[in-house]
């Protein structure tokens, strides 16, 4: 069989190959991209603009926001092109940079779910020594190496994927350039690259998920031997957001890429995927807005300037 060069491409079905309402996806996702560029915006200019929220669960809490835009931006255009279209074409090199960045995207949002965990640990676990801990120096040097790591991992997962052959067919059934997507369309053996994305690829997910279970189930020991009700509610509310963003992110994620190729399905992942990719990095955004008194009052203020300038 032939194999695909650097501008055959390939050509990302979507959901073209299902039946639905045209009409109504577009205008959903539209809609959904719409608000999730609102709402990650507005969270962000409040933290920057708000003295208060210069703390450093805020700094994470903007550099999670500043992810979920990117990690939107890397599917949503092309899925809209897609269902335009009835599928749209993708250049080889444009297909393997959407995947390094999704990659990339994607260890740093869990790399950084993991950091914002450790962060409630100290705050609650070590209040008196928080300041000195999460300094700072501290908090940069977490961020930094955050996408370093993500760096590190997507290029590796790139660099696998674009050197496996790939054949005549060219359809990819997802709406995006996928790991599990491509190596389903490769004429060539990939036991090695599964091999290597399944393991090194599943530790950006499941040791920062088991740091989070580690860090939060020290938290809730922390809760328990609060003697107040009320000091106990402040606290777990404090966690609260971040915890229904951890099962958001690691509920749809963990079910996607961490289970055997034997059970691929191309038509439930499209679906399931796009919890994770379109509508989680939406929901992030309302879910600490709403929940948190603090980010309110700020949205509220910077709002309430916005309309007194106009």
């Amino acid at each position: 069989m032939d194999t695909v060069n650097l501008t055959s491409g390939f050509i990302l079905l979507a959901f073209s190959d299902l039946h639905y309402n045209h009409a109504v996806l577009f205008s959903t996702l539209l809609v959904i991209y719409a608000l999730t560029w609102t709402a990650n915006i507005l969270l962000i200019s409040s933290i920057i603009l708000s003295a208060q929220l210069h703390t450093p669960m805020y700094f994470f809490l903007g550099n999670l926001s500043v992810v979920d835009i990117s990690f939107s931006t890397v599917t949503v255009p092309k899925l809209l092109s897609c269902i335009l279209r009835g599928g749209t074409s993708i250049s080889f090199l444009g297909c393997f940079l959407q995947m390094y960045f999704f990659v990339l995207l994607g260890t740093n949002e869990s790399l950084l779910l993991s950091v914002m965990a450790f962060d409630r640990y100290l705050a609650v676990c070590i209040p008196l020594r928080y300041v000195s801990l999460m300094n700072v120096r501290v908090m940069n040097l977490m961020n930094i190496s955050c996408w370093t790591a993500s760096s590190l991992n997507s290029l590796l997962h790139t660099y696998i994927l674009s050197q496996l052959k790939y054949c005549e067919d060219r359809l990819v059934h997802h709406f995006f350039c996928d790991v599990t997507s491509l190596l389903k369309l490769s004429c060539s053996s990939t036991t090695l690259a599964e091999l290597l994305i399944y393991t090194e690829g599943s530790a950006p997910i499941i040791i920062p998920f088991l740091l989070i279970l580690i860090s939060y189930v020290r938290i809730a020991m922390s809760i328990i031997r609060i003697k107040t009700s009320s000091s106990r509610s402040k606290a777990f509310s404090s966690c609260s957001s971040h915890l229904m963003v951890i099962s958001l992110f690691y509920g749809t994620v963990i079910f996607i890429y961490i289970r055997p190729s034997s059970d691929y399905s191309s038509q439930y992942d499209r679906i399931v995927s796009m919890a994770y990719t379109i509508i989680t990095p939406m929901l992030n955004a309302f879910i600490y807005s709403l929940r948190n008194q603090d980010v309110k009052q700020a949205m509220k203020k910077l709002i309430m300037q916005g309309f007194s300038l106009s």
